[in-house]
Parts: C-alpha cells; sequence; structure tokens
C-alpha cells in the first residue's frame, strides 16, 4: 500500500541526503562528524538545563512549524507542527524520501522502483531515469519552516556492518518575515555479496540543500526558494551467478541433476560470485526553485509564479565489459567497444509556471499555464578509428505548453474537487495524441470517490536509446513509433475512526491501454528493452487497514490485493498481496520523561515474477524465468524518546533459516542478512 493511504498518520519530515566522493565508501568517516556535533552540543545542553521553567515552555516543538510550497499554493501560511513522534523512526522504508513499497537490489542506496501500482501525472517530455528518485530530493516538496527561535535536527542510523545515515539541517529566523536554513545528507552502504571485507563500499550519495522564505510585512508577498544538489554513486553487481564446478564431481554446485539452480544455495552472501565486478553507476542531481504569489484582491485573487531550473546527468561505466574469452558478459550485445562502457546522458529542464488562484471559506481555485524548454545529450565511448573516443549522438530540444486549473467546493461535510492538466497541439493531425490527465473526486463523510482519466506519452528513454549494449527507437519517425498509454481509474475509500478502533478500506479498478514496459522477451534479442501492449489491461487493487489502541498496546495492520498483474500480465507485475503489520507496547517511564514502544513488525509478499534489472539503462523489466518466493521478514524494535532526543534499537530480518537462511529482493539480487540496527533523533530549538 501506497503511504499517500496513510494520510491519517503525522508526516515527518523530509529528510536530506548526501555523498562524498572518493570510489570507496567508509562509513566509519561519519562518526567523527557526529561526535564532534555531540560535543558542541554538551554545553547547550548543560545550559538549557538550568533554565527556567517558562523558558521551556516558550520554546519547543509546538513553536516550530513547517511550511511547504503546497501549502503557498492553497494560502495557507501558518503550516503544520513538526513530527516529533516515534512511530516512523525506526522503520527503514521512511529513512529516505519516498517511502512507497519499493522493490530495490537488497541493500540501502541501490536501484529501486515502486511495488505497487501508481498512474503517471506528469506529462511531456520526461527522461525516464528514476531507480534512484527514491534517494533525492524533490524541490516542489522542500520543508520550509516558521521558527520563534533557531531549530536544528540532527539524525544519526547505522546498520552493522552495511548501512549508515548522517543528517544535518538548521533553519532560523533572521527577521520576523524571512527565515533561511540548510541541510546536509550523507549516507553510504557497503557491500553484503561477493565480497572479502564488508566495509567495502557499493552505494555513496551526499545532498545539500539551502533554502529561504520570506513574507511581506503586510502579508500580500509571500516567497519560497530552494537550491538543492545530490550526487549519487552505485557499485552495480548484476545479481548473483549460479555457479557451476566441472572439474571436480564432488565440489558443491549450484546446479540439480535437470540443470535447474538451486536457489537456497545462493545465501553465502560474501563468498558468493557476482556477474559485474569493475560496474558502476553515477547520478548527479541539481535544481533551483522559486515559488513566490501576490495578493491583488484579498484572498480571492493571488498571482503566483513558480520557476524551476533542473539538471540530471547518468553515466554508467564498465571497465570488463566482455569476459575472458572475448563474448558478451551478462549483457545481450557490445556494441561500440569492448574495453569500456561509457554512456552518458545529461536532461535539463527550465519551467515557468504562471497564474491566478483565489480561495474563501467553501470555494478554492487556481488556473495555470507552463511552459517547458527542455533537451537531453547523450554520449557513448567507441572503439572505432574513425570516431571519437567518446561520440556524442543525437540531441533532443523541445518546448511545450501546459495549461490547468483546480477548483473545490466545500459545504459541511460534502465537498467536491476537479482539477486537470493538458498540452494541447496546434495541429489537427496530432489531436489524437493529445496529453492530459482530469481528475475528479466527491467526499460524503467518512466516504470519497474519485475518477481518474490521463493519457502521457513515453519517456525520452523509452523513445530512443544508443549505448553500447542497447540500441532502440520508437520516435514517431521510427518503423515501430510508441502512442501515448491511457488510464481510466475509479477508486472509492472510506475510513472512520470507531473509538479504540480505526478502520480504512480502499477500491481501484483501473483500465491501462497502450502500456510501454520493459522486457526480457524483446524481439531483437536484447532483453531490457521496451515495448507496448497492443491490447488494454484491468487492473483491481483492494487495500484494507485496522489499528488497534488498547491501552498501552497497539496494533497496525495494512494489506494490498492485486488482481490483474500476475504472471498473465505480460507488461505489469504486482505481487498479488502485500502486507505490513505493526505490534507494539509504549508506555512513560520514570515520571513520563521518557516514552517507550517495545515491539515487532513484520512486512510480507506474495509469490511473484519479479522485475528484473539492467543496470547499463537503469531500468527494471519484466522476466518469467524467476519466481520470488513468499516473504515474510520480521523485525523486533525498542524506541525511546526523551524530550527532544528519539533513539531506537532495533534487530531486523530475526527470522532468518526459518526456513531459509535468506531471501531476493530481485533476480538473484539476495537481501540483507539479519543485522542490528540502532539510531538516534536529536532535535534542538534554541
Amino acid at each position: 500500500m501506497s503511504d499517500s493511504l496513510l494520510t491519517s498518520l503525522p508526516s515527518a519530515a523530509p529528510l536530506s541526503l548526501s555523498v562524498g566522493w572518493p570510489v570507496r565508501c567508509r562509513l566509519r568517516r561519519v562518526w567523527p562528524a557526529a561526535a564532534l556535533l555531540g560535543a558542541g552540543l554538551l554545553p547547550g545542553l548543560s545550559q538549557a538545563q538550568v533554565l527556567d521553567d517558562s523558558t521551556k515552555v516558550r520554546y519547543g516543538a509546538h513553536t516550530t512549524f513547517i511550511l511547504k510550497e503546497r501549502d503557498l499554493l492553497r494560502e495557507d501560511t501558518l503550516g503544520q507542527v513538526i513530527d516529533t513522534t516515534l512511530t516512523r523512526l525506526p522503520q527503514q522504508r521512511y529513512w529516505a524520501h519516498d517511502t512507497t513499497f519499493q522493490q530495490d537490489l537488497g541493500n540501502f542506496g541501490t536501484a529501486s522502483r515502486r511495488l505497487l501500482w501508481e498512474p503517471n501525472l506528469e506529462l511531456g517530455v520526461r527522461l525516464g531515469r528514476n531507480v534512484f528518485d527514491k534517494y533525492a530530493r524533490n524541490g516542489a516538496d522542500i520543508p520550509y519552516y516558521d521558527t520563534r527561535s533557531p531549530y536544528t535536527f540532527f539524525r544519526f542510523h547505522q546498520g552493522n556492518p552495511y548501512e549508515q545515515i548522517f543528517e544535518l539541517s538548521y533553519a532560523r529566523s533572521l527577521k520576523k518575515h524571512f527565515n533561511a536554513g540548510f541541510a546536509y545528507e550523507r549516507f553510504g552502504a557497503n557491500k553484503a555479496v561477493a565480497v572479502t571485507n564488508t566495509k567495502t563500499g557499493q552505494v555513496e550519495h551526499s545532498n545539500f540543500l539551502f533554502f529561504v522564505r520570506y513574507d511581506s510585512p503586510e502579508g500580500r508577498y509571500h516567497a519560497m526558494a530552494n537550491i538543492n544538489t545530490a550526487r549519487h554513486r552505485a557499485v552495480e553487481q548484476g545479481g548473483i551467478q549460479p555457479q557451476r564446478v566441472t572439474n571436480n564431481p564432488n565440489a558443491p554446485t549450484d546446479f540439480d541433476e535437470e540443470g535447474n539452480v538451486i536457489l537456497p544455495q545462493l545465501f553465502d552472501y560474501q563468498e558468493e560470485v557476482v556477474n559485474l565486478t569493475k560496474a558502476t553507476n553515477y547520478e548527479d542531481r541539481d535544481e533551483l526553485r522559486l515559488a513566490h504569489t501576490y495578493r491583488l484582491l484579498g484572498r480571492g485573487l493571488t498571482a503566483y509564479h513558480v520557476i524551476d531550473y533542473r539538471r540530471q546527468f547518468n553515466k554508467y561505466i564498465d571497465e570488463a565489459p566482455v569476459s575472458v574469452n572475448g563474448v558478451a558478459n551478462f549483457y545481450p550485445l557490445i556494441r561500440r567497444s569492448t574495453v569500456l562502457t561509457d554512456d552518458r546522458a545529461e536532461f535539463r529542464q527550465l519551467e515557468n509556471t504562471a497564474g491566478f488562484m483565489g480561495n474563501t471559506r467553501a470555494v478554492e481555485y487556481r488556473l495555470y499555464a507552463r511552459l517547458r524548454n527542455a533537451g537531453l545529450e547523450t554520449w557513448s565511448r567507441s572503439d572505432q578509428p574513425a570516431q571519437p573516443a567518446l561520440k556524442r549522438l543525437q540531441p533532443v530540444d523541445t518546448t511545450q505548453l501546459f495549461v490547468g486549473g483546480a477548483a473545490s467546493f466545500q459545504y459541511r461535510q460534502f465537498a467536491v474537487e476537479t482539477s486537470g492538466e493538458v498540452r494541447p497541439t496546434a495541429k489537427f493531425s496530432e489531436l489524437g495524441s493529445t496529453e492530459y490527465w482530469l481528475r475528479g473526486n466527491a467526499r460524503l463523510g467518512p466516504l470519497s470517490g474519485e475518477v481518474l482519466l490521463t493519457s502521457y506519452s513515453p519517456t525520452l528513454t523509452q523513445l530512443r536509446f544508443e549505448g553500447n549494449h542497447y540500441s532502440w527507437d520508437h520516435t514517431q519517425e521510427s518503423t515501430d513509433p510508441f502512442e501515448n498509454t491511457q488510464v481510466q481509474q475509479v477508486r472509492v475509500r472510506a475510513a472512520r475512526q470507531l473509538g479504540i478502533h480505526y478502520l480504512e478500506a480502499m477500491g481501484t479498478v483501473a483500465n491501462i491501454q497502450n502500456l510501454v514496459y520493459y522486457t526480457a522477451n524483446a524481439a531483437n534479442g536484447q532483453f531490457g528493452s521496451p515495448q507496448q501492449l497492443s491490447s488494454a489491461r484491468q487492473l483491481t487493487t483492494i487495500m484494507a487497514r485496522y489499528r488497534l489502541t488498547w491501552g498501552k498496546f497497539v496494533a497496525d495492520n495494512q494489506a494490498t490485493y492485486t488482481v490483474g498483474a500476475d504472471e498473465d500480465n505480460p507488461g505489469l507485475r504486482i505481487p498479488a498481496l502485500v502486507g505490513e503489520s505493526r505490534v507494539y507496547y509504549q508506555g512513560y517511564l520514570f515520571k513520563k520523561a521518557l516514552l517507550g514502544q517495545l515491539g515487532l513488525q513484520t512486512y510480507f509478499q506474495s509469490r511473484w515474477k519479479a522485475y528484473d534489472y539492467s543496470p547499463s539503462t537503469q531500468q527494471f523489466y519484466v522476466q518469467d524465468h524467476f519466481t520470488l518466493r513468499n516473504t515474510p521478514v520480521v523485525d523486533a524494535f525498542l524506541s525511546a524518546d526523551i524530550r527532544t532526543v528519539g533513539i531506537f534499537l532495533k534487530m531486523a530480518y530475526i527470522n532468518q533459516f526459518l526456513p531459509q537462511s535468506g531471501y531476493f529482493a530481485t533476480p538473484y539480487y539476495a537481501a540483507l542478512p539479519r543485522r542490528f540496527q540502532f539510531g538516534i533523533r536529536w532535535q534542538f530549538f534554541n
């Protein structure tokens, strides 16, 4: 179930991420920084203890508010108080910026994709390389602060010996109407498979964010701006390579007598052999965003403008693209260089959005137009004497216009909202390829319903790719052009709090036409290249959640059941059942100075043919040769909150060896084994 279904829970403030660059990840490097930070804060803590009660009450979580751009575009200048709860602190899927259920490569920071169905609402040109989106900040979702005193946030998570996260952010109001701050985050992950030393780095990520917010004294002008830069580096291993021993019949082998792989024998972790030993993916992201509004006629008419510049650079390097005997190793083809794979892509986008908005107690509206200028340049190394070593391929430059709006009406428990966006075309012959999304929803008390219609074009990567191992062309000028994907979706939801019980249910029916997907069964032999379904597919999803709060005992269970995305669907695969359960006991100690939680968390997904992964194109693709078994993963945790300090201790995957010694997150990518995790979250309000 997507986290969007958990709107009743308080939202944790988004966190920032970061990358250090040398080639090897040293998780211990953050320890000196954390120690210095702690040492530097000790005098402040000792001084805070002698403050009088009036000062303690004056500054705290209740005086620090978070505002986001979406609040500004609804003329909400108050925001929400920061999250100080313990519930999400030990849950690893909340450690990054996308908290939906994900399929990854078994380690934190590796390529990932959303596990459950969600329709696309982004129109126009898009790069289409999103496997590292989970770890990157979105400039439109940056938290801004309204603080009466300086606010500092610090967190440190360690999963011995594999994962580590460090974050430090600071914000303060320089004047009554001006607030500024920064955030720095760095995380790393060490290899667990095919490595002699578990301190050998696999992932490094760094992120720096600077943000400012300004409100004019008279309250007519408001502005939010941020500069966001991220660097991500992930060593690609290509999955575990089963070994067949031929020179010694008594030596252990990973194959049975029929030639099938014995999967339970592939969980020796450090002793396993992987397909890629010198391959790395790099991704750089830079973004500059400004959103500002000016009130023209009270709250009924406000002009607003958003300017957003983005740059995304992807580079894939493999220093050993062929095996010893000179044939392709792991890849379908060797097209340009047998010595070095060096494929690069740089996407740049500048958007200007301008419009008007207004709201009263009952009615709210927004109208806008957006102009997008985008360009893509790609390069690929070649060994051919007549070509340069790094050949620049055909660039893409385009300008697109979008218009859209939203309107809502609310009266007591009844509310109606409509919204939409369209990319108009001036040519009559192109009306059939018009891109749009239209959505309408209605709510009456605990019941709500939504209708969504959308038509969107394929991504730039789906349309055309040129590299050392893949080549395809599905543009309108090609012999196999792709058409727009259309989705018609209906969703109903009911949620109700009944005393100590919370009940929520949601049903979704979607009709998907012309779905573009990546497949292992490509006609040209390029497994992992894109195709388009010629027939429509229907998808049905049912989500249910039950939460019980019985005194100091809490049980929170949720599950999503999906029909129509199994092995019979060649383009879309989703586990039939995905569920999560948390059971814990919470209570106060030491005269309510400490709040603690002790419990178990279980994640479950049913058997399914999970997507495989192509590192050179950064794409997950449908396969039919590997089935992931039913996967229950149980964690035991202890969390505590002491004033402004939150800590947790967790033993992850305590059910390892029951019944097997591991499980796969992606075909031939083993998930991390049992490990101890701990973390600290510290918030300062002065």
